[in-house]
């Protein structure tokens, strides 16, 4: 049944707008009638509105419209109502009258109406890919299936709210740096493009010889102010080279293997990863969805292409009867101790606990290993700016001290 829009006036004459579900326009209408609203327009709802990106930005598949911090909202407050014994319909229809997003209100809206029309959950959501990935659908699955819909809920919410709260103590961690670099670049792009030009042109009028970094700082700001726009092309060029560049699956390959190898950065990307691969591989297993159904999702969201590798082969080895310690173990990128724990967590039973806790000891690692490089990054941040106004001040002063000798 098509979802339409409207926007209406009540009996005293204020203007309403909503969303509601008929079987057609004149039916919308009427029911609006019904309810005491006057409608003064009325639209149908797209599932995809116009103007949204064709491709996922998240773990989640979350459109530009969508945050991740209201699916994980909206999933935890249907778990906790599933819970309290109200029924799945009257619970999508009690988190659509408080959802203020319009784009997740339309979704939840065509959802809801699947579901009334006999569609499972998981159906209804897989039929919106870009808003909920495949390991949220197969999750909800397993829960309708084993009757634990809203624990699975609960899960789901708790596993974005893990995610939520590592990217934006990441993020609070890199703003400062970040920042710093921002202002410290501009500031000495304009040292060098508008206030030394007005300085230096005393120097190149009097037609004297000047010193070597008097000249470099002379031909580095005239480049600059002329050609500033080149540099400004080049980089949104090599930005957006990049980012086609990486669609491609070989340079993606070599792209991911770099990001792992990279000093410094390297060991950070690989806990990332493998935080990802803990949290999301216990959260589907803890959910009830198969151990290689859950490496298959795994596989294609945990971020790199080199570990989506590694998963790929163990689904092929337990499949052959290998456990997955033994496949673990056959790669650099998983540390003995990520193995270990995937080993006693297999002969124990307890291999979700296991990899919770590896995402866990990872997380952490993760947040003490980005405090320790923003914390040499900024004294070098600072070094760096200082060493180019110091070079900036001394290329200026070096002229005026031979014309003082020359006066004298």
């Amino acid at each position: 049944m098509p979802v339409y829009e409207y926007t209406g006036l009540n009996s005293s004459g204020k203007a309403m707008k909503g969303i509601l579900d008929a079987d057609s326009p004149v039916a919308a209408r009427q029911k609006l009638r019904g309810s005491g609203i006057f409608p003064v327009e009325v639209r149908e709802a797209l599932s995809r509105p116009r103007g949204l990106p064709s491709h996922p930005v998240s773990i989640f598949g979350l459109l530009k419209g969508v945050k991740a911090g209201e699916i994980s909202a909206m999933t935890r407050q249907l778990s906790i109502l599933l819970g309290a014994g109200v029924p799945l319909v009257k619970s999508l229809e009690a988190l659509i009258s408080q959802i203020t997003n319009p784009t997740l209100k339309k979704i939840m809206a065509q959802i809801k109406e699947s579901v009334n029309q006999g569609n499972s959950l998981a159906f209804s959501l897989s039929q919106h890919p870009k808003i909920f990935s495949n390991m949220y659908i197969n999750m909800v699955h397993s829960g309708e299936a084993s009757g634990s819909l809203d624990v699975v809920l609960g899960r789901l919410a708790e596993f974005g709210e893990h995610q939520q709260a590592l990217r934006s103590r990441l993020k609070a961690a890199l703003a400062y740096p970040v920042f710093m670099s921002l202002i410290g670049t501009g500031v000495l792009f304009f040292l060098i493009t508008f206030v030394v030009p007005k300085i230096t042109k005393i120097f190149t009028e009097m037609h004297q010889a000047l010193p070597l970094p008097t000249v470099v700082l002379i031909q580095v700001s005239n480049f600059l102010l002329s050609f500033w726009w080149v540099i400004l092309l080049v980089f949104i060029g090599a930005i957006v080279l990049l980012r086609y560049s990486k669609r491609r699956p070989g340079i993606h390959y070599l792209w991911d293997k770099v990001k792992l190898r990279i000093p410094l950065l390297g060991s950070v990307n690989q806990k990332i990863a493998l935080t990802r691969f803990g949290r999301t591989l216990g959260s589907l297993l803890q959910g009830g969805v198969p151990l290689i159904s859950a490496l298959q999702i795994v596989g294609k969201i945990v971020g790199n292409s080199l570990i989506a590798s590694v998963l790929d082969n163990a689904v092929d080895d337990i499949q052959a009867g290998k456990s997955l310690a033994a496949t673990l173990s056959q790669s650099q990128w998983f540390p003995p101790m990520v193995v270990q724990m995937v080993s006693v967590g297999e002969q124990s039973g307890e291999l979700e606990a296991m990899l919770n806790k590896i995402a866990d000891t990872h997380e952490r690692e993760v947040e003490s290993h980005i405090m320790a490089l923003t914390s040499m990054l900024e004294p070098f941040m600072i070094l760096i700016m200082g060493l180019i106004v110091g070079f900036i001040v001394i290329s200026i002063l070096l002229p005026i001290f031979e014309m003082s000798q020359m006066i004298r």
